[in-house]
């Protein structure tokens, strides 16, 4: 779960001032974690790194993205924190990992399991505080 995004994408940037990261508000971050915790989910909370230059991410790229703390690569959550901050709104995400691309094979990870996602979106309606 991020706790902040790193900053390499364009949309963010016509929403809150250039800086290097968008954070997550803590109170989201203890809010998205209560689920977690009471169905025993094992999870990370860190910094992401949204980029949408897919093509860029070099294995030297990922490796100081690493070195910085990045825990994942994504292409939304930085845009995502910037709107949601700039309209007043607090946001905060799961990320699901999905499959894995840092190896020299593709490792899917079963992505494509539907009961997986399935979980996500009922542990995020518990986090919401829906029926």
């Amino acid at each position: 779960m991020p706790a902040a995004a790193l900053r390499d994408e364009g949309t963010s940037y016509h929403y809150l001032p250039p800086g290097r990261q968008v954070v997550v508000p803590p109170a989201m971050v203890a809010r998205l974690r209560r689920p977690l915790e009471r169905h025993g989910i094992p999870y990370d909370v860190g910094l992401t790194w949204t980029t949408d230059a897919f093509y860029r991410e070099t294995v030297a790229k990922v490796a100081r993205r690493r070195a910085e703390g990045c825990l994942t690569v994504e292409m939304e959550t930085a845009a995502l924190l910037a709107v949601a901050q700039f309209r007043g709104v607090e946001l905060g995400q799961y990320l699901y990992g999905g499959d894995d691309v840092s190896g020299a094979v593709w490792d899917s990870r079963g992505w494509q399991q539907h009961s997986r996602r399935e979980q996500l979106f009922w542990l995020a309606v518990e986090a919401a505080g829906l029926p």
